[in-house]
């Protein structure tokens, strides 16, 4: 085979899994570093640069990192990644100094953003330093979007969700709320450089079951006590809606459904059950929403398929579901179901968490932005332009519904499409990451990070106590790490990002990094046409999808490979201690992300200590 081409800066990052798997590639060891330093700034300036909201990701990002965490191979829990980045925010000093600043002066170039969540605040907190004067168009009341409207604030607290956002604010970002774009045509007609669409995919899903228009408020109003997940939620976040009837039924299993279920009992629900159509296995909610969920004692019933609302003299008083069974087969999938009988289950409400569609009832088909026929406008993926030229999608405006840290992500790959856009360039590519391998070495056999296996548990996050957690809407029910914690947990990161880089001319063949290999990643055997046969000579080996088989140069005195499982590796240097010859070497892999004030020459945001 070919030898590795470590000179792809993409090899060293795919194996630093956590941050691979970040949407913006935030460098998650090296801030856990910091934290473990106590340099609780430094980690969260590192963190914004990425994700720029350190502290409410900290506490409701989706976590795609934890899923692909080295340490999960190794034990059944990851890394609390999270749990650290909250650490981070919530032990931070003031780091005002170290923001981004407003321009002095501005380029000309007017941006209009519309809508004023995680999507829109990214692209200005890019593009206002460099002079451009966005503005932002929210029609509710309060910035965040779907974060302030959706999420409740016993998970966000609204302080924390007010100050991230205030910091793009600071940056000379004009905001204007309460002020609902009602043409996508008259906008244009304003003479903006550039708009960028960030309105997130705002209509919640229905259910048009018998008996879903039969109830009537007190009004007359048709569909009294039957609600729409998302719009309840908002109307609960903005006081509009304080009480809720004592028997509460959630139909849906996402993350949504997880939010009003715990919302119900804060606004005086005894009884609430989540019902859901499939097993457990199928839900789309994140494991820690269910557990937290049930933690509050909320009953969540499977296989349990919606078939009609029960009405009794215009008032809701149950639903009917059938219940189902489902065949499974061995690779997980559903392959066929059955209908076994059906139950009604009494209820005072019902909240629909079904999922959500986007809705762009103004934009008008002569602005020349093609939707298709699920209303999802046509966006380049990877520039993130209409078919009309100058506006812009992201989040989930742009691709239907998916979770901040991807509206992170859009925001940054679309301020660099305006930005080359208002400097008349082609939008199309962009500049490729690099990579830069720092030395670790402080001694003979010291390194600059600590890489001794910690076999700690992860660490549990402490909750308020079930008993105080209900008074008000606002009580966050997750207390943070405490020091004992921070310390223990920082212990567990792998270090994935401090790579072990060999140098083949070096190697003496002399087999004392093979011996003290703690987990039989590495080996030295002859060459061969294809990796499956060169991972047979190793003794432990996984091939897991994204990350290939490191194979060095011919070695001087046999003209053997050496090869290491990169999915196996811990590490943890120890080959580069015993070798006598220095062929191995633990660096860290900076890997520098590009933004769009580097686009046109300016300086990198490097991602790393």
């Amino acid at each position: 085979m070919r030898p590795t081409n470590t000179r792809n800066p993409d090899y060293f990052h795919t194996v630093v899994d956590c941050q691979w798997a970040c949407p913006a590639h935030t460098p998650v060891p090296a801030y856990i570093r910091l934290i473990a330093q106590g340099r609780y700034s430094d980690a969260y300036m590192l963190n914004r640069r990425s994700n720029v909201f350190p502290g409410i990701l900290g506490r409701v990002c989706d976590r795609p990192c934890e899923p692909a965490c080295r340490r999960g191979r190794l034990e059944e829990e990851p890394v609390a990644i999270c749990r650290l980045k909250r650490v981070a925010a919530d032990h931070r000093g003031d780091i005002t100094d170290q923001l981004p600043k407003k321009p002095k002066k501005t380029n000309g170039k007017r941006i209009a953003l519309i809508g004023a969540g995680p999507a829109s605040f990214t692209v200005a907190n890019d593009l206002a330093p460099l002079g451009y004067e966005c503005t932002i168009f929210e029609k509710l009341s309060e910035p965040g979007g779907l974060m302030r409207s959706n999420i409740p604030a016993f998970r966000l607290p609204e302080p924390v969700l007010s100050e991230e956002l205030g910091y793009i604010l600071d940056m000379g970002v004009e905001l204007k709320l309460g002020h609902k774009v009602e043409s996508m045509d008259a906008l244009l007609e304003e003479g903006w450089d550039a708009v960028f669409v960030g309105t997130g995919a705002p209509r919640g899903k229905d259910l048009n079951l018998p008996g879903r228009w039969d109830t009537k408020d007190k009004d007359g109003a048709a569909g009294a006590n039957i609600h729409i997940g998302i719009d309840w939620l908002e109307s609960v976040a903005f006081e509009h809606t304080k009480k809720i009837g004592e028997n509460v039924l959630i139909i849906g299993v996402g993350n949504t459904a997880m939010d009003c279920c715990r919302t119900s009992l804060r606004l005086g629900a005894k009884r609430v059950k989540v019902m859901a159509r499939k097993p457990r296995a199928f839900f789309k909610a994140s494991v820690w929403e269910l557990e937290d969920a049930e933690e509050e004692n909320i009953e969540i019933i499977v296989n349990h398929s919606p078939k009609s609302f029960v009405v009794k003299d215009g008032k809701l008083t149950g639903m009917v579901f059938e219940l189902t069974e489902y065949e499974i087969n061995e690779n997980g999938k559903i392959i066929s179901q059955k209908v076994t009988g059906e139950t009604t289950i009494p209820c005072d409400d019902v909240i629909l968490a079904i999922g959500q569609d986007n809705a762009f009832p103004w934009i008008e088909e002569t602005s020349g932005i093609k939707l298709d026929k699920w209303q999802v406008p046509e966006v380049d993926e990877a520039t993130f332009e209409s078919t009309r030229k100058g506006v812009f999608f992201g989040g989930d405006a742009a691709f239907g519904p998916k979770n901040i840290i991807w509206a992170v992500e859009h925001g940054h790959q679309a301020a660099i499409s305006i930005h080359k856009h208002c400097q008349g360039k082609m939008l199309g590519g962009r500049l490729p990451n690099e990579v830069e391998m720092l030395p670790t070495k402080m001694g003979m056999f010291e390194w600059r990070y600590s890489n001794s296996y910690d076999d700690a548990a992860r660490r549990k996050m402490t909750h308020v106590e079930l008993t105080k957690r209900f008074a008000d809407l606002d009580v966050e029910v997750e207390l943070g790490f405490t020091a004992d914690q921070i310390a223990t947990e920082v212990e567990r990161c792998l270090n994935c990002d401090i790579q072990t880089v060999f140098e083949a001319s070096l190697c003496e063949e002399c087999d004392a990094c093979i011996d003290i290999c703690p987990v039989e990643c590495l080996s030295m055997t002859p060459d061969a046409e294809d990796e499956a046969e060169l991972r047979a000579s190793l003794s432990a080996s996984e091939n897991i999808e994204g990350q290939a088989l490191y194979v060095s140069d011919a070695l001087p005195l046999t003209g053997r490979v050496m090869i290491k499982d990169e999915d196996v590796c811990l590490h943890c240097g120890l080959c580069a201690e015993r070798c006598p010859t220095a062929a191995w070497d633990m660096k860290e892999s900076l890997i520098q992300i590009h933004y769009a004030d580097e686009q046109d020459g300016g300086q990198k945001r490097e991602q790393g200590t």
